[in-house]
């Protein structure tokens, strides 16, 4: 599993808490650090089954710079806004994480961070 963080960021911080109070094993990402390419940007999008308007952090200063708001939000304008979330990794929204076999969500909540931990059978 791997989760793409920003350290200042308070939901990533929470997200790694229930991660490490889970046992999970996971690697991080500082994808400002570390900026996923346009090819990374697809896969995420289509295993988070979301468009790229939908993870973009559109209250930051470089979303009223590049004017984000008056962007389509249609399939003919979906590369545009990959490429600026390649361009702008600031942009993405934050906690990413994706499991290793195949799902992925935005882990802005604890519900949404234990959706990707394997369930485990109690046995009952």
């Amino acid at each position: 599993m791997e989760i793409w963080i920003n350290p200042a960021c308070s939901k990533c911080r929470s997200a790694l808490s229930v991660l490490d109070a889970e046992g999970a094993e996971y690697t991080v990402r500082r994808y400002l650090e570390d900026p996923p390419d346009a090819a990374e940007l697809r896969e995420v999008l289509d295993r988070l089954g979301l468009e790229p308007w939908d993870i973009t952090r559109t209250g930051e200063a470089k979303a009223a710079e590049l004017g984000l708001d008056t962007w389509p939000r249609d399939a003919g304008a979906r590369d545009r806004w990959i490429g600026a979330l390649a361009d702008h990794p600031i942009l993405i929204q934050r906690p990413i994480i994706t499991a290793d076999d195949g799902p992925a969500v935005v882990g802005r909540s604890e519900e949404a961070v234990r959706s990707v931990l394997p369930s485990r059978d109690t046995g009952e």
